[in-house]
């Protein structure tokens, strides 16, 4: 079990993020068509917001929203399609103003105009890779942002999944991000970390990335882990459709919670926020924050 530090997040419009004492559980809203862990199931606006809201009801500390699927293979979205689902779920599920509220986009247009209707994180799963504009667009906002690790597009990336050492190699493309995003004037300080399991990582990466999370406390900034559903667990549990794959999540949650995660992003908020609490005792009672 890992000690992990506690963080304050700054958030515009909003108090801080507090990270540390407990593990956060952040609920994804895919507003897509396609997304293949619920199937396109939240595609109406106000299904999606409904089921945000009761994502909040079942314990859920921030919300994220996104427009564009980015698991292997998809196909990108414009930037005007990516907006019209996405808007009317973040205004509507941040003027609820109960938890924060994340974008899920590498696009400068979509980010800008999702804060502008509430949003306050931002959550790249390019790492500041895919659109140079973004990185100022946080800065100018004062928005926290989630770095993720990755390595080229969605339908290339297994082309470079190619590791000679795989939690060395994600610690520094990782501080290449932070220096992408301090270069732009984000600040250090919100700054949050994503090793991205199953993005440019085979099954095997992904395992390893997990079991390494530690590792990921020298970059000074708090963690966030997203296993939920993933094609990776099925390597443990066999082939599953990602639905079925809950218990296995709730397993995964839990050790990135005592290894030292201190977001999960889920879909299924209501059973890992259980899990999360499980681990969290754990924690507690061994002193270990």
């Amino acid at each position: 079990m890992i000690p992990r530090h506690r963080y304050s997040i700054p958030l515009p419009g909003r108090q801080p993020l507090e990270l540390g004492e407990r593990t956060l559980v952040m609920g994804i809203i895919n507003v897509t068509p396609d997304s293949f862990a619920d199937g396109g199931q939240r595609f109406d606006p106000d299904r999606a917001i409904a089921d945000g809201l009761q994502m909040i009801a079942d314990g859920a500390d921030l919300l994220d929203v996104g427009g564009e699927s980015t698991r292997p293979g998809a196909e990108p979205v414009p930037a005007d399609e990516e907006l019209r689902r996405v808007a009317p779920v973040v205004a509507a599920l941040a003027a609820d103003g109960r938890v924060p509220v994340s974008i899920d986009t590498y696009k400068a247009a979509v980010a800008r105009e999702a804060l502008a209707r509430g949003a306050t994180i931002v959550n790249d799963v390019s790492g500041l890779q895919y659109d140079e504009q973004l990185a100022g667009v946080v800065a100018e906002s004062g928005a926290a942002v989630v770095l993720m690790h990755n390595r080229g597009r969605s339908r290339t990336m297994y082309r470079e999944a190619v590791y000679a050492d795989v939690c060395g190699e994600i610690v520094a493309e990782l501080e290449a991000a932070i220096g992408r995003a301090e270069s732009a004037g984000v600040r250090r300080e919100a700054v949050i970390v994503d090793p991205g399991f199953g993005f440019a990582k085979r099954a095997e990466h992904s395992w390893a990335a997990l079991a390494a999370l530690p590792q990921l406390s020298m970059l000074g900034r708090p963690v966030l882990a997203g296993p939920s559903r993933k094609s990776f667990l099925k390597s443990a549990i066999g082939d599953r459709e990602p639905a079925e794959r809950d218990a296995a999540t709730a397993a995964s949650v839990a050790a990135c919670a005592l290894l030292g995660a201190h977001i999960v992003r889920v879909h299924n908020v209501r059973q890992m926020v259980d899990a999360v609490r499980v681990a969290d005792r754990i924690r507690v009672t061994a002193r270990v924050r």
